[in-house]
């Protein structure tokens, strides 16, 4: 299961994680962001002992969505140990995604 974050938890969610964290941005009106949740979903499922999956609505959390630059949706930001490992911009494969996190998992 996602979690849903917001600019509040944002900090303590994400930054604060001990594990590698996906971070879905996305809106209500983006027909590719539908595309990608199912998949989102999936990964969260399937990597809930490894990482932390979460989404962020962009319309309604402008502080974070602003402090990544998000310009486009939806965009997938990957984080480790705070930081801002990998970025995925755009309805990708679960392929791809998976990969990008099996990396950080595996540093």
């Amino acid at each position: 299961m996602t979690i849903e974050l917001n600019d509040a938890n944002f900090d303590e969610i994400v930054l604060k994680s001990e594990k590698p964290v996906m971070v879905d941005f996305w809106a209500e009106w983006c027909g590719p962001c539908r595309m990608v949740s199912p998949i989102v979903s999936e990964i969260a499922d399937e990597y809930k002992e490894k990482a932390v999956v979460g989404k962020l609505d962009v319309d309604n959390n402008p502080t974070v969505s602003a402090k990544y630059g998000i310009r486009s949706i939806p965009t997938i930001l990957f984080f480790k140990n705070g930081e801002l490992a990998d970025k995925q911009v755009g309805a990708v494969p679960k392929s791809n995604l998976v990969s990008k996190l099996e990396g950080l998992i595996k540093k």
